[in-house]
């Protein structure tokens, strides 16, 4: 009886065995608890999709990945695209992928804000879906409730939702490779499993891991591959470990995942594998990239998402602390364990666990770090939260004082939810020079959803206008330099959508062609661009100037 309860779970059909064949949706019992899934769901696309495309693209990291999908989308260069004709692409490019095929779906032939930051936001909501399902198969509606409302209420997790980078690809795919693995492991535990399904589970594990890999680099493959060998070995599942490491799914990921690499082989595109896997990968532990203290991650783990975050490691330490309990206290076989919810829940919680806590191990031994990095722990996060609400405290308080508790945690998650709504697009246009007022938060322009901001709406750092009226002045095909340029290139670059070559001071000067410069810059530079006269000014970031210069003896 317990081993047919465990194949209706991993098949999705509650009740006798006879039903299993009805899908769960088409029941008309599940509807209730459908639509508060769905809910949730909306929610969280409102929260992603609010005024995307209203900032414009400002910051260096996010305008660099711009640049990139602007490659393939309007000139076509889908393998091997340049920053500012020069600079090899170092992520893999499953995110830019994605952008240029939503731009194909969409008809869209030039790269927006929007288009930049959709797939961020789409594999946001496909990821709390996945995580909105498998709570409800560990924990019932009300986990799956809890989680979808913790992912809307986390701040990290809608803001990374929004921005124009690589690790909502990441966090999607290592989510997908989590759960598959569970699902895999529930079967593979059984005494006569369904050869089959796991099969079918195990090759869907392997190329949500390769695609980790196309994601961000080895690293998405690497955190849920050795988290969950040491889930196996906590549980000393050590058949499992056997039957996990079967060459066939081995080979399959291994394929996606090197597809990328092997392309830039072939093309004889080193520079972009020394970059990639060089720098972006083993670099980074070494210190190329910058340093860190080894205290940098105490702030971002604790404070990413007040108060959620506070209650995450609790979540995690009580989550490993249920493996010691079930070493002395329970008699139980391991296909018994995973026939019980709540034991099996602990045993799917443990998983998470090992996940998150091997994240944070390993990025803390990284000399350069940042605050994204932690963005994959989210998903688990938000299934471990709702386990140590739904599982851990609530049974233990009075049926009056459970009833408050759950409701003032899906309170506060609204409230959150709600927050972040309003904060974070007026954040966002700060970012890029507008006024953080309380009007802005309550702003909503009316091509802001879906493409670029209207020109009132303050964003003084953002070079979009600069940049038209520099292509308005110049040839489009003519050279074109700049010097003295404070920020980085590739917002400018973005919005130029042509390549400049950057001067430094004391440099010889070009002996034709156009110079963007910094006011003050081309004052002190003197005799080195003494031959060059200003065409134009342009205002940009409030107070300051943007000089076109053009060589006195050159002409149209």
């Amino acid at each position: 009886m317990c081993l047919a309860r465990l194949r209706r779970w991993v098949d999705g059909a509650p009740g006798p065995i006879h039903m299993r064949t009805t899908p769960l949706w088409l029941r008309s019992g599940a509807f209730p608890h459908l639509l508060p899934s769905a809910a949730i769901v909306l929610l969280l696309a409102l929260l992603t999709l609010n005024r995307l495309g209203a900032a414009d693209v400002c910051g260096g990291s996010e305008a660099a990945m711009a640049v990139y999908v602007q490659q393939m989308v309007e000139h076509k260069q889908l393998l091997f695209p340049l920053d500012n004709c020069s600079i090899p692409m170092y992520k893999p490019p499953l995110y830019h992928w994605t952008a240029t095929a939503l731009a194909f779906l969409l008809r869209q032939a030039t790269t927006t804000p929007f288009i930049l930051r959709l797939p961020s936001a789409i594999y946001a909501i496909a990821a709390c879906v996945l995580t909105m399902g498998f709570a409800a198969r560990l924990l019932g509606p009300r986990g799956a409730i809890l989680s979808g409302l913790f992912l809307c209420a986390s701040y990290q997790y809608i803001s990374q939702a929004r921005i124009g980078l690589v690790d909502m690809t990441l966090t999607f795919f290592e989510t997908i490779a989590l759960y598959t693995f569970f699902a895999w492991f529930t079967l593979d535990a059984r005494i006569c499993p369904p050869a089959r399904l796991r099969s079918a589970l195990h090759y869907l594990l392997a190329s949500a891991m390769g695609l980790g890999v196309l994601a961000k680099g080895p690293v998405g493959a690497l955190l849920p591959g050795a988290s969950m060998l040491l889930f196996l070995a906590g549980e000393k599942a050590g058949k499992s470990v056997k039957h996990l490491l079967k060459p066939g799914p081995i080979i399959v990921g291994g394929v996606i995942a090197s597809a990328w690499y092997l392309a830039c082989l072939a093309g004889r595109e080193l520079n972009f594998l020394s970059l990639q896997i060089g720098s972006e990968n083993f670099g980074r532990f070494f210190g190329s990239l910058g340093t860190m203290p080894p205290w940098y991650y105490v702030q971002p783990l604790l404070l990413n998402s007040i108060p959620l975050s506070f209650f995450v490691p609790v979540a995690v330490l009580d989550a490993l602390h249920s493996l010691g309990e079930r070493g002395t206290r329970s008699t139980k076989s391991f296909s018994e364990l995973l026939c019980a919810r709540t034991d099996r829940a602990a045993v799917a919680v443990r998983l998470l666990a090992c996940f998150w806590v091997f994240t944070v191990i390993f990025f803390e031994f990284a000399s350069y770090k940042r605050r994204a990095y932690l963005l994959p722990l989210w998903p688990a996060s938000a299934v471990l939260l709702a386990w140590w609400v739904v599982d851990r405290v609530i049974p233990r308080l009075r049926r009056s004082l459970a009833t408050i508790t759950y409701r003032l945690v899906i309170g506060t998650c609204l409230v959150l939810a709600a927050v972040n709504f309003l904060f974070i697009p007026a954040l966002e246009l700060h970012g890029c020079g507008a006024s953080f007022t309380p009007r802005a938060l309550f702003r909503w322009p009316s091509a802001g959803f879906a493409g670029e901001s209207s020109i009132d709406s303050g964003q003084t750092r953002s070079y979009r206008e600069a940049a038209a009226q520099i292509n308005r002045l110049t040839y489009s095909d003519g050279p074109l330099y700049v010097i003295g340029v404070p920020d980085a290139l590739e917002p400018l670059v973005f919005y130029l959508d042509r390549c400049v070559q950057p001067l430094r001071p004391g440099s010889i000067a070009p002996p034709a062609g156009f110079v963007i410069a910094a006011e003050n810059t081309w004052r002190r530079a003197g005799v080195e661009v003494s031959n060059f006269a200003p065409i134009a000014s342009i205002p940009y970031d409030k107070g300051d100037q943007l000089l076109l210069l053009r060589r006195s003896f050159y002409s149209h």
